[in-house]
């Protein structure tokens, strides 16, 4: 009687802490500082353009830096990140990064001729994508590392959605300190902020089994749900550290795998057409001025965000009521992913309403394929001595997509002069990857073997 008692699951659950979600909290506002470091460019250009003088092509290189430096430094990002452990090497990059924020803002001290601010600009914006290279693969060693597979989905789901909130809360402040006190400004305050998170990170990240704060029925409890709670002990990185190639060639050569790396590549396309090709498609091909084009991209916004978190709770609760873990990961991204194809309608619809409401429908449709089925699934199946290196080049895969698709799309549109051709170019990434999913992936696994504490 006494020991059903002891392991009466109402007891247990009274017991239990909940540090888990401070440190969720915690990772979903780094990936919104991140976020918002990569977007404020965006908001501070005109003044910058001002200022400097310069032209749009000079503007466009600038804007450029980051993404061809995010991509590459993905996967050296990772293996640092298997070397050195998620706490160390997320608060070093976060600090570097803040800095390299803050440095942008004072470019105007240093120099008013304008190839020396391009080469300035440039040269920060590089610096600040090869420093975020770890953050997002860091994201999800810390779910792998304190989430239980039945939780892991709405975890991922979270920081994924980091770019949603960024827009939502960093571009209004962003926008107001331009108007206020000028251009630099949103680069002192996030650079300042970004500083300040560090030591928070370091002073509340610890590795499950040492963290002062947690319980002992939480740590059985994400121990016994699949948490890989000891991936950052010194004694897992000093294995890491003699990665073998078999473990590398598993990575590459694994075809689960390719279809999460291109699964992301395609959710990835469908984000940066609506980040860069969309409010322009509203004002040249729908006749909106700038203003009502602003407006409108809210609400796909707002839906992508509700699509996002959406996706992680509904594959949790399918493996929560049975399902496996396969096809709770997979059925979401499926569904969705058809379902944001839906996009190609736009190039026959008359209604500016209707098309904002099928495009609002086709993000909400991507943000819960996002949710469910690409970084809960890298940290269902990466091998637990590379989770790091697995996140790297699923995460350089997939953004990619932020460099082939804004420039593919363009040319679509200059040589054909039509931005429906555009939209199917966007839609046959979902329904590609759908396909994948559905075809090809197969059983959803941990390379290597299950998870063990």
């Amino acid at each position: 009687m006494s020991e059903a008692v002891a392991y009466n699951p109402a007891v247990v659950a009274e017991k239990r802490s909940r540090v888990r979600l401070w440190i969720l909290a915690m990772i979903l506002f780094l990936s919104t500082v991140a976020y918002a470091d990569r977007s404020i460019l965006s908001i501070s250009g005109s003044g910058i353009k001002d200022e400097f003088g310069l032209s749009p092509v000079q503007l466009g290189f600038i804007l450029s830096a980051f993404s061809w430096a995010y991509v590459l430094g993905q996967i050296p990002g990772g293996l640092i990140l298997d070397r050195f452990g998620t706490k160390t090497v997320y608060g070093v990059t976060l600090v570097l990064w803040s800095v390299s924020t803050f440095l942008m803002g004072l470019v105007g001290k240093f120099t008013t001729e304008v190839t020396t601010a391009v080469t300035l600009f440039f040269g920060l914006r590089f610096a600040l994508g090869l420093i975020e290279g770890p953050s997002f693969p860091a994201n999800a060693r810390v779910a792998v590392m304190w989430f239980p597979k039945s939780e892991r989905g709405r975890a991922t789901s979270l920081f994924a959605s980091a770019s949603y909130f960024a827009v939502g809360i960093f571009s209004p402040l962003s926008g107001w300190l331009v108007s206020q006190f000028g251009w630099p400004w949103p680069f002192f305050v996030l650079g300042a902020i970004g500083v300040v998170a560090a030591f928070v990170w370091a002073s509340y990240m610890h590795e499950p089994r040492n963290h002062p704060a947690v319980s002992r029925a939480e740590l059985d409890y994400i121990i016994q749900g699949g948490a890989l709670v000891d991936i950052d002990s010194a004694h897992e990185r000093t294995q890491k550290a003699h990665l073998s190639g078999a473990v590398v060639k598993s990575l590459l050569a694994n075809r689960m795998l390719w279809c999460a790396y291109i699964g992301q590549y395609c959710t990835i396309a469908l984000s940066y057409f609506f980040i860069t090709w969309f409010p322009i498609y509203l004002v040249q091909a729908r006749g909106m001025n700038i203003m009502q084009a602003g407006f409108a991209t809210v609400a796909p916004s707002l839906f992508g965000l509700l699509g996002g978190i959406s996706g992680g709770v509904i594959s949790d609760y399918l493996i929560k009521t049975g399902w496996s873990v396969s096809w709770a990961r997979k059925t979401p991204y499926i569904v969705g992913m058809f379902c944001g194809a839906t996009l190609v309608f736009a190039s026959v619809l008359e209604s500016n309403a209707l098309i904002i409401a099928l495009m609002s429908f086709a993000y909400f449709s991507k943000g819960v394929a996002a949710g469910a089925g690409t970084w809960a699934v890298v940290s269902d199946t990466a091998p637990r001595e590379a989770v790091g290196l697995a996140g790297a080049i699923f995460n350089c895969v997939g953004n990619i997509a932020g460099i082939v698709t804004p420039i593919v799309f363009g040319y679509i549109v200059t040589v054909t002069g039509s931005y429906g051709i555009g939209l199917y170019f966007v839609g046959a990434h979902c329904i590609v990857a759908a396909l994948l999913f559905l075809f090809v992936m197969g059983k959803i696994e941990r390379v290597g073997g299950e998870e063990r504490a």
